[in-house]
């Protein structure tokens, strides 16, 4: 019982009991309004930056897919460039003049090699990889990779006057850059006018 005495006569306490803070004026109609206009003018600007973003991402990703049709197969494609190499080598390697002599089989293995060598450049073809054409062209390092250099006063320095191995392109990328021999010692060619 002693508790509910207690409990029921008040204790005194050193401190004033604690007052309510003090309430916000409320704002008048013109305030208020300017407020409710502030809080619009900033969440329509976030908005806006958030569908700029989106619009920003979406266009970010197509472009990604584009890419990754077109590029997608690009480490596929320069190590398939090995098979073009090795046909081309095997109808390099009979000489013309053999070929008119040669016995019908050995013309018929020729032409299915030759047949096999367009089908697959054709294939490539198909999925956007080119052969660089680079033979009588002004050299490009972003193309071609010099190997050596041809002393011919005939043609102006800089022109790629035999192709070692070709290269070739996949959309606009260099999927491999084109060997070549360039031409030293003839005249120097104006640099070209983007005009041109």
């Amino acid at each position: 019982m002693s508790d509910e005495q207690n409990s029921e006569t008040p204790t005194p306490s050193s401190a004033p009991p604690a007052e309510a803070a003090p309430a916000e004026a409320p704002l008048g109609p013109q305030a208020e309004l300017e407020t409710l206009r502030a809080e619009h003018a900033e969440t329509k600007d976030r908005l806006l930056r958030a569908l700029a973003e989106m619009e920003n991402l979406r266009r970010r990703t197509e472009r990604e897919i584009a890419d990754a049709k077109l590029y997608g197969i690009a480490n596929f494609a320069r190590e398939a460039l090995a098979l073009a190499d090795n046909l081309r080598r095997a109808l390099d390697s009979f000489p013309a003049a053999a070929r008119e002599g040669a016995a019908p089989s050995v013309a018929a293995l020729l032409e299915g090699v030759e047949l096999t060598e367009r089908d697959f450049a054709s294939r490539l073809s198909r999925f956007g990889v080119r052969k660089i054409e680079a033979l009588g062209a002004r050299f490009d390092p972003n193309q071609h990779e010099a190997l050596f250099e041809i002393p011919d006063e005939s043609q102006p320095a800089g022109t790629i006057a035999q192709v070692v191995e070709p290269g070739y392109l996949i959309g606009e990328r260099v999927l491999r850059p084109a060997k070549v021999g360039v031409t030293r010692g003839g005249p120097k060619t104006a640099p070209q006018s983007p005009a041109s």
